[in-house]
């Protein structure tokens, strides 16, 4: 694999995947004077509508990912679940910095959670079941409440069940013999969560962005508020266990790390080897965006030292808040509101996000408070 590998403008990054991550990606890859190739099979795609050229075809169609490689200086992906034969060619031909081990990781929840304990980073116990008698036996040693999950595919809570007694176990047995190879975890019990974004070079520097406390409803996150409220030694042992997990699967490029916090301790949950959800207030919040750093990293340059430039809160716009975030940006000058392109409104889906920025948490919150009043 080729490192220290400078690609400058106008030579073109190839983006696998359509959606809003790779659309954010090619804004800030667009700003700074490169081209933009995407693989997508849906035409006209949130990220085709800001690229120079879309390939339409499946992602696992060979046939397209060689002309994507051919057209490509360089290639990144904004979701994990990409065809690892794929990103193995790719790899191969030297335009997939990132390589294909961290895809390979957090495609499978037994792969990720195996690296950090191998790592010997916190973590909750866990079992791997491939069936409902293995479930069983896993269950009479593990204290409620517990989780199990699918380990491969599965995102906003969609994939797992939550077990609280004895009661359950018919139903996990039944979800085991369905998916077949599953992980069973302890339920943390956690005052708040939180997110570690950072962004690695292909030299090993690592820029961290300010960490992100997240609030979900509903399995989706809600809304991330920057600085998370959290301890010195919270963020510190968050910090270093980043840094080990990092450089253990030599990772490159925007990466982020869900963590659970339960007083001064820290519970490392899953991991996602991309531009994160959590990390878009650096859009507008930061001096340099986890998308735009994101660039710099596959591209091969020097990454930018990172400075919060005010507190922030990022909410999510769903299907069912298109009309409120539309009427608030008729009626109110608060917030940077993002909208992704995508061709359908529906209750549940990710259309944008609206960030809110201030001289300090209290003014943010007070903005927050009022976008949602609004609501009523």
């Amino acid at each position: 694999m080729q490192r220290n590998n400078v690609i400058l403008p106008p030579k073109t990054i190839g983006i696998i995947g359509g959606g809003q991550l790779g659309r954010m990606m090619a804004i800030a890859a667009r700003y700074m004077g490169y081209q933009v190739a995407v693989l997508d099979p849906t035409p006209n795609c949130p990220t085709a509508q800001v690229a120079d050229k879309q390939i339409t075809a499946a992602f696992d169609d060979m046939e397209a990912i060689k002309q994507l490689t051919e057209i490509s200086e360089v290639i990144t992906y904004e979701f994990e679940n990409v065809d690892l034969e794929a990103a193995t060619y790719i790899e191969e031909k030297g335009k997939l910095p990132q390589g294909s081990f961290a895809l390979e990781v957090t495609q499978n929840r037994e792969k990720e959670k195996q690296i950090m304990h191998d790592a010997e980073l916190p973590i909750p116990e866990f079992f791997i079941v491939k069936n409902g008698a293995e479930c069983e036996t896993a269950l009479e040693n593990i204290t409620y409440p517990v989780v199990i999950k699918t380990c491969r595919g599965g995102y906003d809570g969609k994939g797992q069940i939550k077990l609280t007694s004895v009661a359950d176990v018919t139903e996990a047995m039944e979800f085991a013999d369905k998916h077949q190879h599953c992980i069973i975890e302890q339920w943390v019990t956690f005052d708040k969560e939180i997110s570690v974004v950072f962004t690695r070079s292909q030299s090993g520097e690592i820029a961290f962005f300010p960490v992100g406390e997240n609030d979900h409803k509903d399995h989706i996150l809600y809304q991330t508020t920057v600085p998370a409220t959290i301890s010195d030694l919270v963020k510190h042992k968050a910090i270093d266990a980043t840094i080990k997990l990092a450089e253990k699967m030599n990772i490159i490029g925007t990466f982020a790390i869900e963590m659970f916090v339960n007083g001064d301790d820290i519970y490392l949950n899953e991991m996602a080897p991309r531009p994160h959800n959590s990390g878009h207030y650096t859009i507008e919040a930061c001096n340099i965006s986890q998308f735009a750093q994101h660039i710099r990293a596959i591209c091969g340059l020097p990454l930018k030292k990172i400075e919060l430039l005010q507190p922030a809160v990022m909410v999510n716009i769903l299907g069912e808040d298109m009309e409120h975030a539309l009427q608030h940006m008729t009626n109110s000058n608060d917030g940077y509101i993002h909208l992704y392109g995508k061709d359908a409104v529906k209750e549940k889906r990710k259309m944008g996000h609206i960030t809110f920025i201030a001289e300090n948490a209290e003014q943010v919150n007070q903005q927050v408070t009022t976008y949602e009043g609004e609501k009523a």
